[in-house]
């Protein structure tokens, strides 16, 4: 549980292909030149065996633990500081999605909640260096909370992290299955695709709100 008051209103944001693209893609490449393995055998080898969701799930205790089992699986050395610097070779900022966090850090708590394993959790700060200011503490992978997107449990735990209700949460999210395991909690889920505008989607959730709370005369 969250020890900081509750806020009014909680924002919650995915990382990849809503604040920042991501190329996978990208990844892959440096993750193949690195551990000297193709695109099929990086995925036979880690994600098609289900690691990467476990991990995404918390099952690794923390990034040392990831990492090391990362390593196994690869069969070679893995240098933490070459992994990050791949993973975060792949991502771009978008701007205007950002501007949506601040727009919406005036008017409530905003987090990240985007599935990741504990190893991401340490370096989200290096790889988009203007989510650190606005989101604080608050730079969450779905390992925090023992569940990954889109388990209604880990929509669950994170408003109880917060102590915000589902009615007064708000969430943006690239994948239908993501939005749709919000909706299933009461969160008011915003499927977020090449075009869409977000800042208008969270001035409007705000908007919504002041006249719900606007007092009755």
């Amino acid at each position: 549980m969250n020890e900081t008051p509750a806020p009014p209103l909680l924002f919650l944001f995915d990382m990849d292909d809503v604040l920042v693209r991501y190329d996978w893609k990208t990844r892959m490449a440096g993750l193949s030149e690195l551990t000297g393995h193709d695109f099929a055998e990086l995925r036979r080898r880690w994600w098609d065996s289900g690691n990467e969701q476990r991990a995404e799930a918390g099952h690794f205790a923390d990034g040392d633990a990831y990492l090391a089992a990362f390593e196994e699986a690869m069969g070679c050395p893995v240098p933490e500081a070459e992994w990050a610097r791949i993973r975060g070779a792949a991502m771009t900022e978008l701007p205007d999605r950002v501007e949506a966090v601040r727009i919406a850090e005036q008017h409530g708590r905003v987090a990240l909640l985007t599935n990741n394993g504990p190893l991401a959790g340490r370096w989200l700060h290096d790889w988009v260096p203007s989510l650190p200011p606005l989101f604080g503490e608050h730079l969450d992978t779905s390992s925090a909370f023992g569940a990954r997107k889109p388990e209604p449990e880990v929509f669950r735990r994170v408003l109880e992290h917060h102590g915000v209700p589902a009615e007064r949460t708000f969430f943006a999210d690239d994948m239908p299955e993501n939005v749709a395991g919000a909706r299933s909690v009461g969160i008011t889920a915003v499927l977020v695709e090449h075009d869409t505008d977000l800042r208008d989607a969270v001035r409007t959730f705000v908007a919504a709100h002041a006249a719900t709370d606007a007092p009755v005369v």
